[in-house]
Parts: C-alpha cells; structure tokens; sequence
C-alpha cells in the first residue's frame, strides 16, 4: 500500500497539487466577486420587497426576476451561452481565467437570494425600533440587518462556496482547469480511476473543512445562544446609533 501510494503521487502528485491550487483560485476569486455583486442585490431585494423598508413593487419585480432567472440556468448551459462574454472580459474561453466570469455570473444571483433569506430573519422590531430613532436606510442596512443576520450569512457563506466549488468541478469538462478538469481527463478520458477518486476525495475533504469552518465561526458569533446576551438588543441598538445623535 506504501509502495502504492509512493508511486501513485510520484506519478501524479504535482498535477493533483495544481488542480487543488487553480481550484483555490477559481472559488476565492469567483466568491469574492460574486458576493460583491451578489451582497447588494440581496439587500435591494429585502428593501424594496412590499413589506420593506422602501418598499417598490417594480424595482422588486425585477430583481426578482433576474435571480430566478439566474438561479435556473444549469451550469453548463450559462458557462457555453455566456462564452463570447468571457472571452471578451478575460481573453479566453477555457481555463482557470475562463471559468472565473460563468461561475460569478452563475453565483451572484444564488448570493443574493441567500441574502435576502437570511436579511428576512431578523426581528422586525428591530428594525421599527431603529426607524423610530430617525436612522437612515443605509445605517438600518449596515448596523441592524447585517450585523443581527451575521450568524445566518455566515452558514449561507458556506453554502455558496461549496456551490461555488461544485461549479468548478462541472466546468472541466470543458477544460476550466481545477480538481474537476483532472477528473475528467485523467479518471474518464484516459480510464485512470485511482486518480478520479483521490480527486473525489480531496473534494470531499475541502466541503467538510469549509463547512466545518463555517458552522465554527457562526456558532462563535451567534449572539442567540449566548443566554446572557438576551434581552440586551434595545441597548445594543442604542448603542449602535450613539455616534449618530
């Protein structure tokens, strides 16, 4: 088995540790811009909802629709369809840079509706409590609905880069690069399954640490479970506001 596992990373072992590093830099960059495009959104969606804060029926309309518009398109279909695109934003078609604008444009509207989700948690008295003292739209946005929904966006993070993740798998097989381009062309096209399933592995070892992760620090920050800080919110608002008045 020694001997086995010897071989098989002399063999393989620095394509596997580029695949691990370009998969790396497709999710890190693909999930920063996607939550920078996928942040706000959401946020409009929960404002200009009908029982919002600045509530705007067609504003809402739309932005609806284009996440459900986005979040129903397979993968594979958008990242073919939106090629011309890519190649004209990055200069390529294939690889790591390729694969990059599909899987912000497939992200972004899955962001934001976890972020409307996870916006429409917290407490709406709150959020009245925080109008009544005279706050503006952007300080509800950035004292009350961010911070009370933290926990929430902080497990909904780990949901979105694991479907991120899974998105880079799906694009090898159109050469994006990654873990999921090594599968394909090493474990199916050349019949190599032993590196088809150490690429499964590394997959499913990454999901569990990014999960784990997550559920750590949204535990840690997750004011519901901590007893003593219950019924401290009217203060803690106050206090959020103090530099305001």
């Amino acid at each position: 088995m020694a001997e086995f596992i010897t071989t098989f990373w002399a063999e393989y072992g620095s394509i596997l540790l580029t695949g691990i590093r370009d998969t790396f830099i497709m999710v890190g960059i693909s999930t920063l811009f996607a939550y920078l495009l996928g942040l706000p959104l959401g946020v409009a969606l929960i404002l200009t909802q009908p029982h919002g804060i600045r509530p705007n029926h067609l504003l809402y309309r739309l932005l609806d629709w284009i996440v459900n518009v986005g979040r129903s398109l397979p993968f594979i279909i958008l990242m073919i369809a939106i090629m011309p695109l890519t190649k004209l934003i990055v200069g390529t078609k294939i690889g790591v840079k390729g694969a990059i604008v599909p899987l912000v444009v497939s992200a972004t509207p899955f962001i934001a509706r976890m972020v409307e989700t996870a916006l429409s948690e917290v407490d709406a008295g709150v959020i009245e409590a925080a109008q009544s003292m005279g706050a503006s739209t952007f300080q509800i946005v950035w004292k009350v609905y961010l911070p009370e929904a933290k926990p929430s966006l902080v497990l909904g993070g780990a949901i979105s880069i694991v479907t991120i993740l899974a998105y880079t798998a799906m694009a090898g097989t159109v050469g994006a690069g990654g873990l999921g381009d090594i599968a394909i062309q090493y474990g199916h096209n050349r019949g190599i399954l032993s590196v088809l399933w150490v690429t499964v592995i590394f997959l499913i070892i990454l999901v569990q640490a990014i999960q784990l992760l997550f559920n750590w620090a949204a535990r840690s920050i997750d004011k519901r479970l901590d007893q003593s800080a219950k019924g401290h919110k009217a203060f803690d608002l106050l206090a959020r506001f103090a530099h305001t008045k």
